[in-house]
């Protein structure tokens, strides 16, 4: 056959392959299961309060007025952004009805890292808002340009705007002297002050966002007197609020390929982790993309619990690129203890995972560290939240040790870790490991 052919072949098989996946999917609209997705008011649960007011507030721009600046504010996941964007998006539909011009600017502060930077985002958004050029360069020309181009933008392209400045704490910028005023103070007090100082033609409104319930007690006095805002807050979700929230996104999945006992399972997972409805959404969207890869037609709970192993890997991984080996080692013996014990262990004695670390450190042949410095480490993982521990007394005369609790799955951990190019010895030798493990568990409890 010849090479065209040949690539003809393959270019078919590819073609199917993606086709037969595509129709066999157990999603019907996966977008809906986006955490960001601007979505229909139908599917907002448990936040009535916090919709009434938003929805208070932004109502005088349909009658021609500006509304107030808002801070939104409660822990990630819920609802901030879910909330304001469709309240905005409604504002908008009706505005055009109306023949107003009403814009929406939206910035993510996260990685935005100067507040000349977050000017010209700015910039960026209400160009593409408006469907204009930017006519400004990112760089070469002072923040003051930038800004005047925004403005420019604005006066020319909306009657009334609202800027929406998502996790706006984080836009620190460089400060070199911890007096210095942050540059989201210095962006809010511009903002803020534009239509006051005839910088614009028409209504400017700010929405700052974040996690911290502190953060006005940051801004420059200045800042604090202009932006002045209406507070909203956010609380955490409980779990039947999740259960409702992921309820109502059900029809993103086709008919009946959702077993029972899906949606309360994510929606438990979530609740144990602060009520964070992104990441209960997250994880029944997951539940769904690892049935579509093992081309399976229904979504059951095995599926949840294997995305939820998946999500704390992610999380395991990304808390331990910065540990050292010796770090590593020592929470990896921790967390093989209850893995291999044959003991139903709840919580890991410092004296057992020590004498495990030392018979890895044997098998790895690297350097034995001291238990002083073995528990230097473990403190170090409490910090990072791997673990929390207790003391324990040992009975009179015997002392006292401290005990290890994981706080996601000690095998999830103990996974991610193995994935270390150091560990992968120890992989190898898993029934010596298991071995080591009870023997240490029974001397332990044999001495207590």
């Amino acid at each position: 056959m010849a090479d065209g052919d040949d690539e003809q072949s393959l270019s078919q098989s590819i073609k199917g392959r993606l086709q037969e996946g595509a129709q066999n999917s157990v999603f019907r609209d996966k977008g809906l299961l986006d955490p960001d997705a601007v979505i229909d008011e139908d599917r907002i649960v448990g936040r009535d309060q916090q919709l009434d007011d938003i929805i208070t507030y932004l109502r005088p721009a349909l009658q021609g007025n500006r509304p107030p600046n808002m801070l939104l504010y409660g822990p990630s996941g819920t609802g901030k952004s879910l909330i304001i964007n469709a309240v905005c998006q409604q504002v908008l539909e009706l505005a055009n009805t109306q023949g107003d011009e009403f814009g929406v600017i939206r910035i993510n502060c996260q990685t935005i890292k100067s507040h000349d930077r977050a000017v010209y985002r700015l910039v960026e958004d209400a160009a593409l808002e408006a469907g204009v050029d930017i006519e400004v360069p990112e760089s070469g020309v002072s923040t003051d340009q930038k800004l005047n181009r925004f403005y420019e933008l604005l006066s020319q392209n909306f009657d009334s705007v609202i800027i929406i400045l998502d996790e706006v704490d984080l836009l620190a910028g460089r400060q070199r002297d911890p007096n210095d005023e942050p540059a989201y103070s210095k962006l809010l007090y511009q903002l803020s002050r534009a239509s006051q100082l005839g910088r614009i033609d028409g209504h400017i409104s700010v929405a700052a966002l974040t996690n911290d319930p502190r953060f006005m007690e940051d801004l420059d006095g200045r800042a604090e007197s202009s932006f002045n805002p209406q507070d909203v807050v956010f609380s955490d979700y409980d779990a039947n609020q999740l259960q409702s929230i992921l309820e109502r996104r059900r029809d993103a999945y086709q008919d009946g390929v959702l077993e029972d006992g899906i949606i309360p399972l994510s929606s438990a997972f979530a609740a144990q982790d602060h009520g964070d409805a992104r990441k209960a959404i997250d994880l029944f969207r997951k539940a769904g993309e690892i049935a579509d890869r093992r081309g399976e037609d229904t979504v059951c709970e095995e599926h949840v619990r294997d995305a939820q192993k998946e999500a704390e890997r992610d999380r395991t991984l990304t808390q331990m690129q910065g540990l050292s080996t010796q770090k590593k080692i020592s929470l990896y013996a921790t967390a093989i203890v209850p893995v291999y014990s044959q003991r139903n262990l709840n919580a890991v004695p410092s004296t057992v995972a020590y004498r495990v670390y030392q018979s890895i450190t044997d098998l790895l042949d690297v350097d034995k560290k001291s238990r002083d410095s073995y528990l230097r480490y473990m403190n170090e993982a409490e910090t990072y939240n791997f673990v929390t521990s207790e003391k324990r007394g040992r009975g009179y005369g015997s002392g006292v040790h401290k005990e290890y609790t994981f706080v996601d799955d000690p095998e999830v951990v103990a996974e991610t870790l193995q994935a270390d190019i150091r560990l992968e010895e120890v992989e190898h030798n898993g029934d010596l490991i298991e071995s080591v493990v009870n023997a240490q568990i029974e001397d332990f409890f044999e001495a207590s």
